[in-house]
């Protein structure tokens, strides 16, 4: 973290006089200073994640919640929240500002005047970076040094675990958004150039356009880096699809190369308007299942599917578009299946009945009594029983990439054998760093993908769920019959499939819509099973809806 007293021209009686009485960094490391001196922290690591979590959350958290996040059950997590409680008061209050706050239910931590590393750069990309000065700007990135809550890592509480990789991901795409404002304004033949392209690619080792960029950039000032820098891009790249060639011949030419295409960092998580709320249920059996809402508007509710993430896909460019276009014009409500995400994943239940309770408890705790239900893939055959037991809660069924049997109950040899290997494959490969494992499912549901979605969809599988959950999911969703139940579905239904798809094959759509009466049944040009911003068939997707939703 780059202090207000280690820049040139500052005295220490200016700091004094200017900076924040508290300073935190999350940046490399939990880092707290008072009047720009640093504190002992606990030496309790749990202790040290309990205030990063508070501090990032923003909102006051249940006890409950916080005990069943951080510690194991065995131990008193109870004891443990009020201990490690006990040591964070002397750390972040004083005489001014109570900032760490808790009564009988809830424990919340309120910024007031103290400066949080990760906070400040976040919101300065939301308002947008063009009215900083260079400096400024300089400083920002200074800021952004190191991986966010590094050290904080706590392997044996995987819910943790996922919000802490999230908010790492969140963290990389501030990062470099800095780093491409930094870039457009350097010298395009400078040193500094060189340095920035260099921590763009180190930031985003998977973005084929800041290997590019950096490729041009070398070819123009020093032809054996460039040179190199070929091989080096080339074998980054190995496990994502690779450099295009065309476009690599192009920058080893000199030619001047588009920025990295860099998602939007003014994204809802920071904005008001489309700020989404994440909140915990419980269903029958007791599992705790996470669901979100945000927009605003008449309710529209999505089933999960494989494999939901509510944080981390809320940002990525596999699903961002599709959750903005739902939440634009209605109260958007999705969550977590049990054994993956933010819910539970020690669980035992996987069937299909466990899945509709999930959905009842969701519909139930976010108070909506009647709404039109949305679901992809397996979660179609979810969403058909759910209608089915519950016809008076449901007003329409949009049906997208779905099917009515599982891979075991159609009795499809060769599918069936592919099946058995990704459930192998997953019980083997499923966690390890090299994404080539995972690249195998994201390949099969989206094979048109850019690198960057590529890299993205591999790593929301790795921290999504365990690869013993993912090989157990795997193996229920062989199990789905709901055959009987089609022709008892009452509710007007849009059944919409790409004819391309690899993972869920056009037949499938149909049967689903051949056994629901009345159901129309729209082909999409297509071979990805998730629909992708870029292409043709995601705006025919949404004008499809919208026109259903709107009848």
């Amino acid at each position: 973290m780059l202090a207000v007293n280690d820049l040139p021209g500052y005295s220490r009686a200016m700091h004094r006089a200017l900076a924040p009485k508290l300073e935190i960094k999350l940046f490399g490391g939990l880092e707290v200073r008072r009047d720009g001196k640093p504190l002992p922290l606990p030496q309790s690591k749990k202790t040290r994640a309990l205030l990063a979590y508070l501090i990032l959350k923003g909102t006051p958290q249940r006890r409950d919640s916080l005990c069943e996040l951080l510690w194991e059950i065995p131990d008193d997590p109870r004891g443990a929240l009020r201990w490690s409680l006990s040591k964070l008061r002397p750390l972040v209050n004083d005489d001014e500002n109570e900032r760490l706050t808790a009564d009988r239910e809830r424990v919340a931590f309120e910024r007031h005047d103290a400066s949080v590393d990760f906070i400040r750069a976040d919101a300065a990309c939301a308002d947008g970076l063009d009215h900083l000065s260079h400096d400024e700007l300089a400083q920002l990135g200074m800021l952004c040094g190191g991986s966010l809550l590094a050290g904080l890592d706590l392997p044996s509480q995987p819910a943790y675990e996922t919000w802490r990789l999230g908010q790492q991901e969140r963290a990389r795409r501030v990062h470099a958004r800095v780093l491409e404002e930094l870039i457009k304004r350097s010298d395009p033949r400078s040193a500094e150039r060189t340095a920035l392209l260099r921590r763009r690619v180190e930031v985003d080792p998977d973005d084929q356009g800041a290997h590019l960029q950096l490729i041009s950039h070398l070819a123009a000032t020093n032809a054996a880096d460039a040179k190199a820098q070929v091989e080096i891009s080339r074998r980054m790249l190995a496990d994502v699809g690779g450099l295009d060639e065309a476009k690599l011949q192009a920058a080893v030419q000199g030619a001047d190369i588009p920025r990295p295409s860099q998602p939007s960092v003014k994204a809802p998580t920071t904005g008001d308007a489309m700020r989404q709320d994440i909140r915990f249920c419980t269903a029958p059996d007791g599992v705790r299942i996470a669901y979100a809402t945000v927009g605003s508007g008449p309710p529209l509710a999505k089933t999960a599917n494989w494999l939901n993430h509510l944080e981390f896909d809320w940002e990525s460019p596999i699903w961002r578009h599709v959750f903005q276009a739902l939440s634009s014009e209605h109260t958007f409500i999705r969550y977590d299946s049990r054994g993956n995400g933010l819910s539970d994943w020690n669980i035992e239940d996987l069937s299909l009945d466990a899945l509709v309770g999930d959905l009842k408890a969701v519909a139930d705790a976010a108070g909506v009594e009647r709404f039109p239900l949305f679901a992809m893939s397996q979660g179609c055959a979810v969403a058909v029983d759910f209608a089915v037991r519950y016809p008076e809660r449901v007003s329409k069924l949009i049906l997208y990439g779905g099917y009515v049997r599982g891979w075991r109950a159609r009795g499809e040899t060769d599918f069936a054998k592919q099946s058995e290997a990704l459930i192998t494959l997953t019980q083997t490969g499923w966690g390890r760093d090299n994404p080539a494992y995972r690249q195998v499912f994201t390949s099969l549901f989206i094979p048109d993908a850019t690198p960057e979605q590529a890299g993205w969809f591999n790593e929301l599988q790795r921290i999504t769920t365990s690869p013993d959950n993912a090989a157990r999911i795997l193996s229920a969703f062989g199990n789905i019959d709901v055959q009987a139940l089609l022709p008892r579905v009452t509710q007007p239904t849009l059944v919409l499939h790409t004819r391309g798809d690899a993972r869920v094959p056009y037949a499938n759509g149909r049967e689903l819509a051949m056994g629901i009466k009345g159901a129309r049944f729209v082909t999409l040009d297509s071979a990805n099973h998730l629909l992708l911003e870029q292409e043709p068939a995601w705006p025919r997707f949404l004008a499809e809806v919208r026109a259903f939703l709107a009848e």
